[in-house]
């Protein structure tokens, strides 16, 4: 089953600091609920998990990061993955395309992107409208945690320039925040959720 996603979010910060987070893999990664990168083999090459609580049970999936492309002119990130679960009985693999635009108001820009998931086994079984569902819910967790690391960036940024000097120009190093697991029933009730406003409007028209 493929389930193919394009979103645009805005971000706190200028183009050159949202790329300069994007660059920042390990960091991108913990912005993902539940996922953390346990190896860096190279800088186009990683190793991860993602962990699933659903109530007091926890699932983990090992996957490999390859990092197809890295513009620095088009401010692009080209990211391709793969993974399965500790039973080998579920797969995924994702082709994903970020791009830094510039935003409309001074000092800001957005982040769009555009990505492609296949999944097999179990994980296939949900059927796309409901990973469609999920995969929102899990991206607007991302864009937030994103958005809040291009904030504190920016911020940086912005204090050493007002110290003068060439403090400014130097990289600000941003610790990733503690990776957290994703809480497959609050999904699921988002899900649910959503199923009955599909069926509301449904009956309604």
């Amino acid at each position: 089953m493929k389930v193919d996603l394009e979103k645009n979010w805005p971000m706190p910060g200028d183009a050159a600091t949202t790329w300069a987070f994007l660059q920042n893999i390990e960091g991108v990664a913990s912005c993902m609920p539940g996922a953390k990168i346990t190896e860096k083999t190279d800088d186009t090459h990683y190793k991860g998990t993602v962990s699933v609580k659903v109530g007091p049970a926890s699932m983990a999936f090992k996957g490999s990061i390859v990092v197809a492309v890295l513009d620095a002119t088009t401010r692009t990130l080209h990211l391709i993955g793969k993974g399965s679960d500790s039973t080998g009985t579920s797969g995924a693999t994702m082709d994903l395309v970020a791009t830094v635009e510039d935003g409309d108001a001074p000092g800001t820009s957005s982040l769009a992107g555009r990505s492609e998931v296949s999944m097999s086994g179990k994980a296939a079984a949900f059927g796309g409208r409901m990973m469609g569902t999920v995969a929102d819910q899990i991206l607007k967790q991302f864009a937030d945690n994103f958005a809040a690391q291009v904030k504190a960036l920016s911020d940086a940024q912005n204090a050493a320039t007002a110290t003068g000097g060439t403090a400014a120009v130097q990289p600000v190093v941003i610790t990733p925040a503690p990776a957290k697991e994703l809480n497959a029933l609050a999904l699921f009730w988002a899900i649910v959720r959503d199923w009955f406003r599909g069926l509301f409007r449904s009956k309604a028209a």
